[in-house]
C-alpha cells in the first residue's frame, strides 16, 4: 500500500521513497495532468469515476501525459491507497490548499490541472478552494458533476467565479452545458460534453450468469448503488406486490453498500426502514440485498443477468448517474425517473421515463417489459447502440483530445498498441469455418459462411503463426484451407457463399471472380509460409492453387487480378513457377493497359473512379515489380498508390473512400461528406503501405501505416474506436455519426491482419535496434552487454 499525506501539515513532508522529489524524477519529461479528486478506497461515485478514466487514460495513450493524483480527504478522514499518489488536499483544511497551490505553481512539469467538481466536496470552505484556483498559474478544467438549475444568486456567483478562473469545463449531459451556458453565463466554447463513461462488456450468457448466482429462473430486477434514501427504493417496493401478481417469479436485487456518509451520521436507518417495510409487504421470497461495494467484474455480472434495471432516483437536481450508464452498457432494458441523464438517453425506444415516486407507473412499466422478451431484447440492443460512443476508451480520447487543446506546451498524442487478440475471431469460428456475421460480438450462424471471409481468416492466422509459432493455430489453419477446398468446384471456379448447413446459396449466381481472387491470394499466402508448415498441407494447399489458376485468365475485374497477382507472388515465394509467373505478367500487363487508358496529369489511377480495395491494385503492381523486376510496373506502383495516398489522407487522418459514394475522375473528395468507412479498406490500405515501405523505405509509408491503423484507436471524424479491445472483435463500419456495433468475420479478420502487420514492423525495428545499439562491458565479468535501450511505438502524432 502506498500513501502520501505531504500537505495536512507542514511537518508532515518528509524525503523518502515516497516524497514528491522522487516522483517528479518518473517521466520528468512528460506532461503531467493533475487530477484533484477522491479516489478508491474512497467509496463515493466520482472516487470510482476517475479511477476508471485514469485506468483508460493510461490504457489508451502512452508517453503522451504522466497522470497524478491530488486525493480529496478530510482532515479526520484518511485513507491508504494502493495507487501512487502525488498528495492529498484536506478540503476542510485552508493551509492544504495554500500548500497544494505553491507547489502546483513550482513543479514545471504539471501542465493541467482537472478539477472533479461536487458541490459538497468543498462545503464550507468555498472560498478557499476560489482563493486556490486563482493563485494556481497553469491551465484548469473543472469536471462539473453537478450543475444546479435555477441557482440562487450565492451558488451563480460562486459558479461564475469559477468560471473567471477556469480554462475549460466538462459536463456529461447537454442539459448541463445548456444549464451552464443560459444559467451561469459560460461561453459555449468553454464547455465540452464527454458522457459518464461506460465499460465495454463482452455479453456473457444471461442464463448461465442467473445459474451462477443462484437466480435460475427468476426474472431479476435490480438496482445497484451506495444506498442512501435519495434512490427511492421504497418506490420499487411499494410497486412489487402489483409486479408479483403477473410476475410471480420476479427477484428485486438491492446491490451495494450503504454510503459511508451516510452510516456515518444514521448508521443503517434507510437499510432497517427496507428490510421492515420488505416484512410489511411480504416480500421476502422476491427481495434480495447484495450488501457489498462488489468489484467490476462481478457487478458486470450481476448486471448482465438483469432482465429490467430500475434508476428510481427522486433527487429532481441529479445531472447523471454512473450506475445508469453501467446498466445500459451491459444491455439492460432500463426504466428510470426524469433525471436529465435519463431523459437525454432513453429516448428512440431505449427505455421507458417514469414520474419521481409513482409506483404505480412503475409497476405499469416493469410488468409490459416482463412480459415481452423480444421487447426487452430490442430495447436493451437500442441502448448498447445509445451508449457506445460513452465507453471509457472514447471517454479517454475526448479527455485527451482536451487536454492537448488546453495545454499551453505542446503535448503530442500517442495511443497505445492494443494487445492481439484473437477471442472474438475464434468465437466465430465453428468447427467448419468462420461465420460471416453476428448480432454485436454473438456470432450470428443464421448468415453462414464465405469464402472472403475464410480466405482473409487464413492469411491473418499465417500472419501470426509466422511470428509466434504457436502450434494451436495450425488447427485454425487447416480449418480455414479445408473450407477453400470446401468451395472450390469441379469446373475450376470457387464458390463463396455457404449456409448453416453446408449447402451453397442462390448468392452464387452472382459474379464472383473477386471472391476467386481472394481464394487464390490466400493459398498464395499460405505456400509462402510452407517452410514452416506441415508437409502435406503445404503439398495440398501447391495442388489447390495450381487448379484453380488453371481457369482464372480471362478474368475481367480489376480487383480478382490484383489479387491473384498477390497470390502469385507469395507463392513464388516458396513454389517458384515460369508458368505462374507468365499469369502473374499477363495480369500485370493488363493493369498496365488499363493504367495508360485512364491516366492523365491529374488523375493517375488504372480506372475512372476509386471504389473499393482500391490499395490493392498498385500493391499488386509492386509485387509484380518484385517478382519480375520490370520497372515499368514499379513505377506504375510508385505513382498510383501516391496519388490514392493523395486522396485519402488529410490533417492526420486516413478516410478512405466511402462505400456511400465512389470517387469519379474530376471530383474532390468532399470533406463535410463523412461515413461508409469499412476496416477492410484500412486493412487492405495498411498491407499495400508495408508492401511499399518494405521495397523502397520511405519514411512516409510507415508513417502513413501508422496513421492508417490509428483509424482503427479512435483517430476517425468520430474520435471513436473502431476496435473492441474487450471481445477482441472490430466493428462493421464508421458512420456519419455513429459506429456499427456489430462485429462481423469481415471486420474483425481486417482489424487482425492489420495489427500483424503492425507487429511484424514492430519486431523488426526492435531486433534492428538492439543489433545496431552500442554496447558497455561489465567490470565483474567482462561480458558485453547491450545497452537496455527502449523501442516504443511511434504513433501518430496529432498536429
Amino acid at each position: 500500500m502506498k500513501s502520501i499525506h505531504l500537505y495536512s501539515t507542514p511537518k508532515d513532508f518528509k524525503i523518502g521513497s515516497n516524497n514528491i522529489l522522487d516522483l517528479q524524477k518518473k517521466d520528468t519529461k512528460l506532461p503531467q495532468i493533475l487530477f484533484l479528486t477522491t479516489f478508491p478506497p474512497r467509496e463515493c461515485g466520482i472516487a470510482t469515476y476517475s479511477e476508471d478514466l485514469i485506468l483508460a487514460l493510461n490504457n489508451k495513450y502512452k508517453k503522451s501525459f504522466d497522470i497524478k493524483i491530488a486525493a480529496l480527504e478530510l482532515q479526520n478522514e484518511k485513507h491508504t491507497y494502493n495507487e501512487d499518489i502525488y498528495t492529498v488536499l484536506e478540503t476542510d483544511n485552508p493551509d492544504s490548499y495554500v500548500q497544494l497551490a505553491e507547489n502546483v505553481n513550482k513543479n514545471k512539469a504539471i501542465e493541467i490541472v482537472l478539477i472533479q467538481h461536487e458541490f459538497g466536496l468543498f462545503r464550507g470552505n468555498e472560498d478557499d478552494f476560489l482563493s486556490f484556483l486563482r493563485a494556481i498559474n497553469k491551465p484548469i478544467i473543472v469536471v462539473c458533476h453537478t450543475v444546479l438549475p435555477r441557482p440562487d444568486e450565492n451558488l451563480k456567483k460562486h459558479v461564475q467565479d469559477i468560471n473567471k478562473i477556469a480554462d475549460a469545463f466538462i459536463v456529461m449531459t447537454k442539459n448541463s452545458a445548456k444549464l451552464l451556458k443560459d444559467d451561469y453565463k459560460v461561453l459555449k466554447n468553454k464547455i465540452s460534453v464527454i458522457p459518464h463513461g461506460t465499460h465495454l462488456v463482452e455479453h456473457s450468457n444471461k442464463e448461465v450468469l442467473k445459474e451462477k448466482y443462484n437466480l435460475l429462473g427468476r426474472k431479476v430486477i435490480s438496482t445497484f448503488g451506495l444506498l442512501g434514501s435519495g434512490k427511492s427504493i421504497e418506490t420499487t417496493l411499494d410497486a412489487l406486490p402489483t409486479i408479483i401478481k403477473e410476475q410471480p417469479s420476479v427477484m428485486f436485487m438491492i446491490i451495494g453498500k450503504t454510503h459511508p456518509g451516510i452510516v456515518k451520521h444514521e448508521g443503517e436507518k434507510y437499510r432497517d426502514f427496507l428490510k421492515e417495510k420488505i416484512k410489511e409487504l411480504h416480500l421476502e421470497n422476491n427481495v434480495r440485498f447484495v450488501d457489498q461495494y462488489l468489484k467490476l467484474d462481478a457487478l458486470l455480472e450481476y448486471l448482465q443477468l438483469t432482465d429490467i434495471y430500475l434508476f428510481t432516483s427522486k433527487d429532481r437536481n441529479q445531472a447523471v448517474s454512473g450506475t445508469f450508464s453501467y446498466a445500459l452498457s451491459c444491455g439492460c432494458p432500463i426504466i428510470s425517473t426524469p433525471i436529465p441523464h435519463a431523459i437525454e438517453v432513453l429516448k428512440n425506444k431505449t427505455g421507458y421515463i417514469v414520474e419521481f415516486e409513482n409506483p404505480q407507473q412503475l409497476a405499469e412499466k416493469v410488468i409490459l417489459l416482463l412480459g415481452n422478451e423480444k421487447l426487452r431484447r430490442k430495447i436493451g440492443l437500442n441502448g448498447l447502440h445509445k451508449i457506445a460512443p460513452t465507453a471509457w476508451e472514447n471517454s479517454a480520447i475526448a479527455h485527451a483530445n482536451l487536454f492537448e487543446k488546453t495545454a499551453i506546451r505542446k503535448m503530442p498524442l500517442y495511443y497505445k498498441i492494443p494487445e492481439v487478440n484473437f477471442n472474438h475471431f475464434k468465437n466465430m469460428t465453428t468447427d467448419f469455418a468462420m461465420i460471416q456475421f453476428s448480432k454485436i460480438n454473438q456470432p450470428d450462424l443464421a448468415t453462414g459462411y464465405t469464402l472472403d471471409d475464410n480466405a482473409r481468416a487464413l492469411v491473418a492466422m499465417c500472419q501470426h503463426y509466422k511470428l509466434n509459432k504457436n502450434k494451436s493455430d495450425l488447427e485454425y489453419i487447416r480449418k480455414y484451407f479445408e473450407f477453400i477446398k470446401f468451395c472450390f468446384q469441379p469446373n475450376g471456379k470457387f464458390l463463396n457463399y455457404v449456409d448453416k448447413n453446408k449447402k451453397f446459396t442462390e448468392q452464387n449466381s452472382e459474379n464472383l471472380e473477386d471472391a476467386n481472387g481472394r481464394g487464390i491470394w490466400a493459398l498464395g499466402f499460405l505456400i509462402s509460409k510452407s517452410d514452416i508448415l506441415p508437409a502435406d498441407l503445404r503439398e495440398d494447399a501447391i495442388l489447390l492453387m495450381q487448379n484453380a489458376l488453371a481457369n482464372v485468365r480471362y478474368i475481367n475485374s480489376t480487383r480478382a487480378m490484383a489479387f491473384i497477382i498477390k497470390g502469385i507472388y507469395y507463392s513464388n515465394l516458396k513454389n517458384k513457377s515460369a508458368e505462374n509467373t507468365a499469369l502473374l505478367v499477363h495480369f500485370a500487363d493488363k493493369l498496365v493497359q488499363m493504367y495508360k487508358h485512364e491516366a492523365s496529369e491529374d488523375w493517375q489511377w488504372f480506372e475512372g473512379y476509386l471504389t473499393y480495395a482500391n490499395s490493392t491494385l498498385p500493391e499488386a503492381m509492386l509485387c509484380a515489380y518484385v517478382s519480375t523486376g520490370n520497372r515499368t510496373y514499379k513505377e506504375i506502383a510508385h505513382t498510383t498508390f501516391d496519388f490514392l495516398l493523395s486522396k485519402i489522407y488529410k490533417n492526420g487522418r486516413v478516410k478512405v473512400i466511402s462505400n456511400k459514394g465512389w470517387l469519379n475522375r474530376g471530383e474532390e473528395i468532399d470533406d463535410k461528406k463523412v461515413g461508409g468507412e469499412q476496416p477492410i479498406d484500412v486493412a487492405y490500405t495498411i498491407l499495400a503501405l508495408s508492401k511499399f515501405y518494405n521495397v523502397f523505405k520511405e519514411p512516409q509509408y510507415y508513417k502513413k501505416m501508422q496513421i492508417a491503423f490509428d483509424w482503427f484507436l479512435g483517430n476517425n471524424h468520430l474520435n471513436e474506436i473502431i476496435y473492441n479491445p474487450c471481445t477482441g472483435g472490430c466493428y462493421d463500419g464508421l458512420e456519419e455519426t455513429s459506429v456499427n456495433l456489430n462485429q462481423g468475420a469481415e471486420s474483425t479478420v481486417s482489424y487482425l491482419m492489420a495489427r500483424l502487420t503492425i507487429e511484424k514492423h514492430l519486431r523488426q525495428k526492435a531486433k534492428a535496434r538492439k543489433e545496431s545499439q552500442p554496447a558497455i562491458i561489465s567490470r565483474k565479468s567482462k561480458v558485453v552487454v547491450p545497452l537496455n535501450i527502449n523501442t516504443p511505438y511511434p504513433s501518430q502524432i496529432r498536429a
